[in-house]
């Protein structure tokens, strides 16, 4: 069957929705950012993020228009106040758009998974192309930079060994060391949770609305408990924890950002948490570990319900597109 006779599946849709919303609202930030950088290389890098979605945006946009689906609204320069003092320091937009971009080639895999027009697997591998040069650019500029921290170096054994006993898994008392799989999941939970905090430290700031405040500071403490749970790990083995961002940002009380921007974003990153933070539970082998990674998705879960019911309230939370309501449908006229 040729492509063009295949409708878009419901997963198809979904993923060209949500590739919209969430690129309209990271395109926002990294307008802001690019007006604030100093930096000559890492402006460099934010005026090729800019450029890519651009494209990327009127491809979707092209998609759902032939399927006769409406755009979503997402983002806009509405969302964006122009002029605004720098609310963050060049280090720290850097370290943003390398997250983002972590956070983008997960959603272009899932994206191409999801997927089986092979026009929108052809766009989907554009995207993870896209993403792939943006992670290399933000690692050598880190690198260079000397901000980018590394995992901690294991020291190769003689020969391979296997698991022998409960012990193994025991998290209390004399537990082994960390495993290689383990370090890896804490340290990429522990940089993401610290981007999180330091955002919603900056969005405190300047939020016009109590109520949004309230729950950025709230957010914000979690965040940090978080944090602190899985740094403890680390430091039991001696291992060195990811730094803070948290001084990379200003003062500033002058708002970049709507607040719908702002809060949408942080539930953006709560809900993306969950995926790595699973990836966590599901490597770790000891019960510490396990009894951690359980927690915060818990804590999580009731997070997220708290800023659902702000961004329904407001009306600023966009319904994706939905299954038809049969029963609706069968209704008497």
């Amino acid at each position: 069957m040729d492509k063009e006779d295949l409708k878009l599946t419901s997963s198809e849709i979904g993923t060209l929705w949500g590739e919209y919303v969430n690129g309209t609202a990271i395109d926002i930030i990294n307008k802001y950012m690019v007006s604030i950088v100093k930096d000559e290389k890492i402006r460099g890098i934010f005026e090729d993020a800019i450029q890519t979605f651009s494209k990327q945006k009127k491809q979707i946009e092209t998609f759902l228009k032939n399927e006769g689906f409406p755009v979503p609204v997402g983002f806009t320069e509405s969302d964006l106040t122009k002029g605004a003092k720098r609310l963050f320091s060049d280090i720290f937009c850097l370290h943003y758009l390398h997250i983002m971009t972590l956070h983008g080639l997960l959603g272009h895999t899932t994206s191409l998974s999801s997927s089986v027009r092979k026009d929108l697997r052809e766009f989907y591998d554009s995207c993870d192309n896209d993403g792939k040069r943006m992670y290399h650019q933000t690692i050598e500029l880190l690198l260079e930079k000397g901000h980018y921290q590394r995992t901690p170096y294991f020291y190769p054994d003689k020969r391979p060994e296997f698991i022998s006993g409960q012990q193994f898994v025991d998290g209390f008392g004399g537990q082994r060391p960390l495993s290689a799989p383990e370090i890896i999941s804490l340290s990429f939970n522990i940089k993401k949770k610290i981007m999180e905090k330091s955002l919603s430290i900056g969005f405190s700031q300047v939020t016009q609305s109590k109520e949004v405040r309230k729950f950025l500071k709230s957010a914000q403490d979690t965040s940090n408990n978080q944090i602190q749970s899985l740094v403890k790990i680390l430091k039991k083995d001696n291992l060195p924890v990811p730094m803070s961002w948290e001084s990379e940002v200003t003062t500033s009380q002058d708002s970049p950002f709507s607040d719908k921007l702002m809060l949408y974003h942080i539930g953006f990153l709560l809900q993306a948490a969950q995926a790595y933070h699973g990836v966590g539970l599901a490597s770790a082998m000891r019960t510490d570990l396990v009894m951690s990674y359980e927690k915060i998705l818990l804590k999580n879960i009731m997070v997220t319900k708290e800023w659902f019911n702000i961004m329904t309230k407001n009306r600023w939370l966009e319904q994706p597109p939905l299954a038809p309501n049969r029963k609706e449908i069968a209704k008497d006229k």
